[in-house]
């Protein structure tokens, strides 16, 4: 049966590529149900998609991306705008689900959709909340230790002795989930002291065990160090700008499925959302750049117990 899949494979490669970006970008739109939903306990299915009038969305209405740009980003029913980020996380998710397929075998291709599909939801909840729910950090971090015991090409355990590799690609992802999580507790703990003030919630710790039981506890290094670094390349231009124009807030308003806009005020100097730092380095290891960390870990394990 595998044989003839990777066969299939093999002979129709750019059709696969293209269903990835296709099924991407239908999981996207259900991620911006679930980033809308889930902060609000609300369920996940029913009622279906509405708009803000509260008529419901047709289906033919309600095509991932091609919907949005046919009815120029209005409501067919009223002609309320609806935000431009829709169909931007759709495509999101249609290109990385498609850069996951072109990047690694099937297997681990679709256990890394699953990865990003995470990584999207926590980001925007995130940026909208300031909150990673459980299920993304937790769920996920038990999530990526089952997988990585199930199929642990995962963790990039070839099976060899299968029950044995099987269970040292869980014990990786445990390995791996812990280093994050403990890495940025500590962190966090010295962060408090030092600056009198939490320096990091317990989201983004436990959401850095999540990206370690999937991408092991190099991943988990570089998503937490890495994170930071994306974090200052970004904020450190805004507060400076700020700073020079004088701007104290910025407004960002938004308009969500079956809700009335909302209007955010961010103060510069607030705390900001880690998680979406934390997600982009984590998405950039998994996307290619593990073989450059991992490269220097070990090269760097090497030189230091051969002193």
């Amino acid at each position: 049966m595998i044989e003839s899949y990777q066969l299939l494979f093999q002979q129709f490669p750019g059709c696969f590529t293209v269903f990835s970006f296709i099924f991407g970008s239908i999981v996207g739109s259900f991620l911006n149900v679930c980033i809308y939903r889930i902060p609000a306990e609300r369920s996940l299915m029913f009622p279906g998609s509405t708009c803000g009038c509260g008529t419901a969305i047709a289906w033919h209405h309600n095509i991932p991306i091609l919907s949005w740009i046919l009815l120029r980003g209005r409501a067919a029913c009223c002609g309320a705008r609806f935000s431009p980020r829709y169909p931007a996380i759709e495509l999101l998710t249609g290109l990385l689900f498609t850069a996951s397929w072109l990047l690694y075998p099937a297997e681990v291709a679709i256990i890394g959709m699953l990865f990003i599909a995470f990584l999207i939801c926590a980001t925007f909840i995130d940026l909208d909340h300031m909150i990673i729910p459980d299920r993304f950090s937790v769920g996920g971090m038990l999530l990526g230790v089952i997988l990585s015991f199930l199929f642990p090409t995962l963790q990039g355990v070839e099976v060899v002795l299968p029950v044995l590799d099987h269970i040292k690609a869980g014990v990786l992802s445990i390995i791996g989930a812990l280093i994050g999580a403990g890495l940025v507790y500590w962190i966090a703990i010295l962060g408090e002291l030092v600056f009198r003030k939490p320096a990091m919630g317990e989201g983004d710790v436990k959401f850095v065990g999540f990206i370690g039981a999937f991408c092991g506890w190099q991943g988990a290094v570089f998503a937490m160090f890495g994170g930071a670094l994306i974090g200052s390349a970004v904020l450190l231009p805004i507060l400076l700008m700020a700073r020079l124009i004088g701007k104290k807030t910025v407004e960002t308003k938004s308009v969500a499925i079956g809700s009335t806009d909302d209007q955010v005020a961010v103060q510069f100097g607030s705390q900001v959302p880690f998680g979406p730092m934390l997600a982009f380095a984590g998405l950039i290891y998994f996307l290619g750049f593990d073989r450059y960390v991992d490269a220097y870990f070990a090269d760097f394990t090497l030189s230091f117990f051969s002193r």
